[in-house]
């Protein structure tokens, strides 16, 4: 089922777990994202940036093949744009057929974010899509931008934004960020502050840099609300290993198998992250004798 990212996440908040988003930039990525998804019975979101979407993942290419596949299994997929901060870019993916946008201007002033952001909303609506927004800012790890509680999001402020946005899921930071941390670091987050954001606004939360958090650490913002968490870094990581161990195993290996073994490396990583965030299993349904792919 190809769908909007607003009806899942409210299942999630309803039912006290969080849907992988997961960004995407080729056939082999959407592939593994949306098998794994039916295979564990769980809804999920696939995300690409403007930066990944004008280096490699055009839009125009990956949005109706992700449609495509989503409309071949029966699991909700969302294809949202991650981290939008320019409208033209917003609107082109609106143009392609992406499902949802997240309109990110947490880097502007209060009402300046609340101005932008009411804007893509509005747009998004009108067109049966979801908006993703983001108050705070969920900066770089290499810049530990995840120590600066200035960056946190406010609860009174949060209440505000989202009652004059209208957004359908609101990005918080607490204490994580985008990219790698140093070797062996592990972010430590803000718990009451998100109990907090949960309790004022009542709706779907999402975590941005998920990626090097911990295990503990996703288990536990899940517990206290999260309802969405992006993962990237760990995941490209996870796919560039697995085809330089394929390589390394054997020197002469074809170049289609190497992308094989990178899908069904990247399958397992899912699967067991659907698991540990409580997605797997929420989406039960007969075996269809309905197109597949593979």
């Amino acid at each position: 089922m190809y769908v909007s990212m607003k009806e899942m996440l409210w299942h999630a908040h309803e039912n006290n777990y969080a849907v992988m988003a997961i960004n995407c930039v080729n056939m082999e990525q959407a592939k593994a994202i949306i098998q794994s998804a039916s295979e564990e019975h769980s809804a999920v979101i696939i995300n690409i940036s403007p930066r990944q979407m004008k280096a490699h993942g055009h839009p125009e290419i990956l949005a109706p093949m992700i449609r495509n596949m989503a409309e071949k299994v029966q699991v909700p997929v969302a294809f949202n744009l991650d981290h939008g901060a320019n409208y033209e870019d917003i609107a082109y993916a609106i143009q392609c057929g992406f499902s949802s946008v997240m309109i990110d201007a947490s880097g502007y002033e209060f009402e300046e974010n609340i101005k932008r952001t009411s804007i893509v909303a509005s747009l998004a609506h009108s067109k049966g899509l979801s908006c993703e927004a983001e108050l705070g800012h969920v900066g770089l790890a290499n810049q530990q931008d995840n120590i600066k509680a200035d960056l946190y999001t406010n609860v009174g402020q949060a209440c505000e934004f989202v009652q004059r946005t209208h957004c359908d899921c609101l990005a918080v930071a607490i204490g994580t960020a985008h990219g790698s941390y140093s070797k062996g670091f592990i972010p430590t987050l803000d718990f009451e502050r998100l109990r907090l954001l949960k309790e004022a606004l009542e709706m779907p939360l999402a975590l941005h840099g998920g990626s090097g958090a911990g295990d503990e650490n996703i288990k536990k913002v899940v517990a206290y609300g999260i309802n969405k968490i992006n993962v990237c870094t760990d995941l490209f990581k996870y796919a560039r290993q697995s085809m330089a161990d394929a390589i390394a195993a054997n020197p002469n290996i074809d170049y289609m198998d190497v992308n094989i073994a990178a899908q069904e490396a990247m399958k397992k990583f899912i699967k067991r992250y659907m698991r540990l965030i409580g997605s797997s299993g929420r989406y039960t349904f007969e075996k269809s004798n309905g197109p597949e792919f593979d």
